[in-house]
């Protein structure tokens, strides 16, 4: 017979370990809820692509998760689902990811006969911005940003590479830098390809040839934030109508729960203007 305490250390045991697993599987059912409500709203088939920070084992060990092959496969087993008369709203917030697989999505998203359109809420940067290249119609929020395109080889800019060999000279540089800067030459002009290849349909032949050397030649870091006004300026078509339903669904991807102290809190304001608030 089991004593009233150890009966109690089993079910806390039992909520430790159901307790997450139930609150994620009451998450995934509100997903669905909301995205089959968003596809009825648009009339198209919607597919996320959404990174955030998660947790790793016992510790809480933060990782950050990056557009990889699992991804790539991922979506374009949703797109090859996808009628080719219907439209497809890929809703994308990530960091970039592998070269790989975010041309396979944009591939794919170009080679889809129904319309294309990515929804950006908050960022696609790096790999994030090729994806949405690739699409008939960007939806970006007005402080939304995309990000530069130029390759990475390791922890080095591709451009900058480049740019070294040609302050310093060749002849000053050993082999090892010599084949990094071949190889660093070849991704750009591969990526820039890509990007023209995308593009030159959509914006025409000498448009994509001017925005594919602007996005991977290195002008901006790696991280700087292409903002809706700048891709304007760039010329891409870009427009700032995205649906309030994914705003929601954003809240439903959060960020992992541990006891500490919210970085952002807020209240919203008084109805019927500041006075309310002075009396609280």
């Amino acid at each position: 017979m089991i004593d009233p305490g150890s009966l109690i250390w089993l079910i806390f045991l039992f909520y430790l370990i159901m307790a997450p697993q139930l609150q994620f599987r009451q998450l995934q059912i509100t997903r669905g809820r909301l995205l089959k409500k968003l596809s009825e709203k648009r009339g198209s088939a919607i597919v996320t692509l959404i990174h955030r920070q998660e947790s790793l084992g016992f510790f809480g060990i933060p990782f950050y998760r990056f557009i990889n092959i699992e991804d790539s496969e991922d979506v374009l087993r949703a797109i090859r689902s996808v009628p080719d008369d219907k439209p497809i709203d890929l809703v994308i917030h990530t960091p970039g990811g592998l070269v790989l697989a975010a041309s396979q999505i944009a591939r794919a998203l170009k080679g889809h006969k129904g319309e294309v359109r990515v929804i950006i809420p908050h960022y696609a940067m790096s790999g994030g911005t090729l994806i949405a290249l690739a699409s008939d119609k960007i939806i970006m929020d007005e402080n939304a940003v995309l990000g530069p395109i130029d390759p990475q080889l390791g922890k080095y800019p591709a451009p900058s590479i480049l740019r070294a060999i040609e302050k310093k000279g060749a002849e000053k540089m050993d082999d090892e830098t010599l084949i990094l800067a071949d190889v660093a030459e070849k991704s750009i002009n591969q990526v820039r390809d890509f990007v023209y290849w995308l593009l030159k349909d959509k914006y025409g032949e000498d448009k994509a040839k001017e925005l594919s050397q602007v996005l991977t030649e290195g002008r901006w870091t790696h991280d700087y934030p292409i903002t809706v006004e700048e891709a304007k300026a760039l010329g891409l078509d870009v427009s700032t109508d995205v649906p309030e339903e994914v705003y929601l669904l954003m809240r439903l991807y959060p960020q992992p729960t541990r006891l500490r102290q919210p970085s952002v809190e807020f209240s919203p304001a008084p109805l019927g203007g500041g006075k309310k608030a002075e009396e609280v």
